[in-house]
């Protein structure tokens, strides 16, 4: 059984590994669009932002892995298209026939046209390039379009560089829609505290020249404007192919695409996940890399359902955090913060309908094995009894 896979990040190349884990010995395939070994994106907005590190040190692995495990692959290969009827994969000229074939395309950073065609420097980070090329750009003053995760982590690598920074978001509070206002606030006096001019409830408006100017009036005149406001995830080819999409492919508990020879993981994979029972699209280096191996052994015929929460972390300044679980569209019944500061240490669960949905700490390192236990439960009786020590919660 000759397997395909498309992509080049984590969730392929876990796929990969985990497909020889399993004893499959037939072919392995994995066309890949950059010319980089497979790697992992979170180095891209911290480390390697950071000069922390290097390029290489974000491969999942060496090439020496694929040479040593028979695993073909094709970097710098673009596929323009999938068969489904005939189980191929086109790249160019060359056809690539499989029995099973995984979709890891990922997603792709969110335009601002206007900005892209006026005379302003904007860039974009997705990529290994785009954050080299970032780093070396690291001089003057920097306009951060978009509070979200990716804009929060280059200001943070930019102020560490002693770059200007200015923050410009619609919303009233950073990471409004993912940590809500409270917490929201607490990340603003974070970047605030170290020097960022954070400009709220404001966007841009338009440019002239190299000045951009912003909706409620202010002009700021960047040596560079770095655009993060979310991703789109890739669906051309699988769209294309007449696979159902919607915000993503549809994929069943199994990750198992509406072909039944075709399987979708990370980013670009919207999960029909049975604990959280909705549908959810993650765009985080844990799903990427757990989806892939779980879909590996999906493809070898073990249907059992991907049940994992969602988990994600960031680094900012000298604040680490963690947060396991989803609260969902329509919010959270109660959340219960234990600390009062970010970096000091504080932790945060939510809940709704009477089970705990999501939890998070920040520099809390301790906290969150009883925060995985607790997530996905019924609420405990001392939920919102902050005197009461969080690991007592878990029993």
């Amino acid at each position: 059984m000759d397997i395909v896979i498309i992509g080049g990040g984590i969730a392929a190349a876990n796929a990969a590994r985990e497909l020889r884990d399993q004893g499959h010995e037939d072919g392995i395939v994995v066309l890949a669009a950059e010319r980089h070994l497979p790697y992992e994106r979170p180095p891209l907005s911290k480390g390697i932002l950071l000069g922390d590190a290097t390029p290489e040190s974000a491969h999942v692995m060496e090439q020496h892995w694929y040479d040593d495990n028979d695993v073909d692959l094709r970097t710098g290969t673009e596929v323009t298209s999938i068969d489904l009827d005939r189980r191929q994969v086109h790249a160019g000229a060359e056809s690539v026939p499989y029995d099973r074939l995984l979709i890891a395309t990922g997603s792709t950073p969110r335009r601002l046209e206007d900005l892209d065609d006026s005379d302003v420097s904007v860039t974009y980070l997705r990529t290994i390039d785009d954050s080299v090329a970032l780093k070396e750009a690291f001089l003057g003053h920097i306009l951060v379009v978009g509070a979200g995760w990716i804009g929060l982590e280059v200001a943070a690598a930019a102020r560490h560089a002693g770059v200007d920074v200015t923050i410009v978001d619609p919303a009233e509070q950073p990471l409004l829609g993912v940590l809500g206002p409270e917490l929201g606030a607490r990340f603003a006096e974070l970047h605030r505290g170290h020097g960022v001019d954070l400009r709220l409830g404001t966007s841009v408006a338009s440019t002239e020249g190299r000045t951009v100017i912003l909706t409620d009036g202010h002009e700021v005149t960047p040596d560079l404007v770095v655009v993060g406001i979310g991703a789109v995830p890739d669906v051309r080819l699988a769209e294309e192919a007449g696979l159902a999409v919607d915000n993503g492919v549809l994929v069943d508990e199994t990750l198992r695409a509406s072909d039944p020879y075709v399987f979708a993981v990370g980013d670009v994979a919207n999960h029909a996940h049975p604990v959280l029972g909705r549908r959810i699209r993650v765009e985080h280096w844990d799903t990427a890399q757990h989806q892939g191996r779980a879909a590996a052994r999906a493809m070898l015929g073990d249907d059992q359902p991907y049940t994992r929460q969602p988990y994600f972390f960031t680094d900012q300044y000298d604040m680490g955090m963690e947060y396991v679980g989803s609260v969902g569209p329509d919010g959270a019944d109660e959340m219960v913060v234990r600390g009062d500061d970010l970096v000091a240490g504080l932790t945060v669960l939510w809940a709704k309908d009477g089970t705990v949905v999501a939890g998070m700490h920040s520099n809390d390192w301790d906290a969150i094995d009883t925060i995985r236990a607790l997530v996905g439960q019924p609420v405990p009786e001392k939920f919102s009894d902050t005197s009461v020590p969080l690991a007592d919660l878990a029993g």
